[in-house]
């Protein structure tokens, strides 16, 4: 069996953006640890002791990780999306423009010749997201 989870890297963000996500997509936060409350705390600069070392949201069978990087391994993300698929259309609307909110519109949500609804965007916090619904739904 294999699972496949996108991990998500962030510059002190991480909590705001899983509490998003979480009032947005539902699902439960299992984990949101901080550097200060792991074993690493020792390791690490006090200043950086709130910062997340590991979240998790867990949607289903899915789980969504994230990180606070230090800010000397940061890098804003790229090279990916962070695709959802809905059965309706309107929810799919729905959750893009919660998402959006802040953020940057790279493609608006509208029908495309694979589907009723697809946008593209990247959230407040520099995570690019597909949103999709699923064909022949609305």
């Amino acid at each position: 069996m294999m699972h496949i989870s996108p991990h998500l890297t962030f510059d002190g963000q991480c909590r705001a953006a899983f509490q998003l996500y979480h009032r947005i997509l539902g699902g439960t936060i299992a984990t949101m640890l901080t550097y200060g409350e792991s074993p690493m705390a020792s390791q690490i600069d006090s200043r950086w002791h709130e910062r997340i070392v590991h979240a998790t949201l867990r949607l289903g069978d899915v789980e969504l990780t994230g990180t606070d990087l230090l800010p000397h391994d940061y890098r804003r993300p790229e090279g990916f999306f962070v695709t959802l698929t809905l059965e309706s259309a309107t929810q799919a609307e729905d959750i893009f423009n919660a998402l959006a909110e802040d953020g940057e519109v790279r493609l608006p949500f509208r029908p495309t010749f694979w589907s009723p609804g697809f946008g593209v965007l990247v959230d407040r916090f520099g995570v690019p997201w597909e949103l999709n619904s699923a064909q022949g739904e609305s």
